[in-house]
């Protein structure tokens, strides 16, 4: 039997070497893909066998093409997951056209052109797509250029959820709420209870880890939801369900405190 083999955009981030690593356990191969190469080939190496790193421009349909090769090359494609992403203006008036599709791009197009450059080895091994979208794709926290691109994201997922379908390709979306990774280094700076002050928001008190993604990755990729496709599943601590405080203010119950 070939090989099974993943791809993950992004894939020298935090959330990207957790979703690898937690890949490789049902894989043989996990692929780094990412702009940074010098990050995706150090990361590649701390993870250890079975783990390359390859140089993407998740926006360039050429060097998509060539990662559809290079994946070829080392067995059956059968888990893409487009983890590429970040966010530049924080709010509309300060949104600049070029901010508006620099976001776009990253986070929506590249999706598309990745996926069109591997669609027909997933065909072959009725394959499984996993998009990381945001909690800012179902509801309003900021950076709107981003937020706009991932809930396109979200229903591109469908779109290749029910056109795919017939070729046994499944498609699913996670959304993560805020994760503490390195994206966030210079809000930290800025003030250092930024965890904290989110934190404060969500039910379970908590923000979410790379692992807490990587897992539900492992899950929607795996046979235990083969008969899952087309969904987009918040992994986000309870943020999209409801916010305690405002409970608890329109209520006026120290139930929800």
């Amino acid at each position: 039997m070939a090989n099974k083999v993943a791809i993950v955009t992004g894939g020298s981030g935090d959330i990207g070497q957790a979703i690898a690593k937690r890949l490789l356990l049902d894989h043989d191969n996990v692929i780094l893909a990412d702009r940074d190469i010098a990050g995706a080939q150090a990361a590649a190496h701390d993870i250890g066998k079975g783990c390359t790193a390859f140089q993407l421009d998740v926006t360039d349909t050429n060097a998509c093409a060539a990662l559809a090769k290079y994946t070829a090359t080392l067995g059956d494609l059968k888990t893409l997951v487009n983890n590429a992403g970040a966010a530049r203006a924080v709010s509309l008036q300060s949104t600049t056209l070029e901010d508006w599709q620099a976001d776009r791009a990253l986070n929506l197009d590249a999706s598309f052109i990745v996926f069109k450059a591997v669609a027909d080895q997933l065909i072959g091994t009725r394959g499984s797509v996993v998009n990381i979208a945001s909690v800012n794709g179902i509801s309003v926290f900021g950076h709107p250029a981003y937020s706009a691109a991932k809930a396109g994201m979200i229903h591109l997922t469908r779109l290749i959820a029910v056109e795919y379908g017939q070729f046994g390709v499944r498609a699913n979306t996670i959304a993560p709420g805020t994760v503490r990774t390195r994206a966030w280094e210079a809000r930290a700076a800025d003030n250092p209870a930024v965890f904290d002050d989110a934190a404060a928001h969500y039910a379970l008190g908590r923000i979410v880890r790379p692992n807490d993604v990587a897992e539900a990755v492992g899950f929607l990729a795996s046979d235990l939801a083969a008969a899952i496709t087309g969904i987009c599943l918040p992994v986000d601590c309870g943020l999209t369900a409801g916010i305690p405080a405002l409970a608890a203010t329109f209520s006026q119950s120290n139930d929800y405190r």
